[in-house]
């Protein structure tokens, strides 16, 4: 392993984000059985309103984060585990977008490493 290289593991923002979107999902589907009202149900807005802004403080803007909460508002869609796939995502993406970051380290070495020969 060289000092260049870069490990990618879910951060504790990640997984606090994950646990925190799982938790919700799980609250909304089993144990509180009123959320299933969507948008006619105060309680699941206020605590959808609170885990996006966890989210939101957790892991920055997100576009993935909208149609989640939007979702939440749509009675039937709701029963969706949206927090945990928009987490998933996010994720997904950002490791992505640092492997094709590495990528480009790559040539940058391998040239820097031939002008000495």
């Amino acid at each position: 392993m060289t000092k260049d290289s870069i490990i990618l593991s879910p951060g504790p923002n990640f997984r606090t984000a994950m646990v925190l979107a799982i938790l919700t999902d799980v609250l909304q589907l089993a144990v509180f059985p009123v959320f299933v009202a969507g948008a006619m149900s105060p309680a699941d807005d206020i605590l959808d309103f609170g885990v996006a802004a966890i989210l939101v403080r957790l892991l920055g803007w997100h576009w993935e984060f909208l149609p989640s909460f939007v979702g939440k508002l749509v009675p039937g869609v709701d029963l969706v585990p949206f927090w945990t796939l928009a987490v998933a995502n996010v994720y997904r993406k950002s490791k992505r977008i640092a492997q094709s970051q590495e990528e480009v380290r790559e040539p940058a070495r391998e040239l820097k490493g031939s002008q000495h020969s």
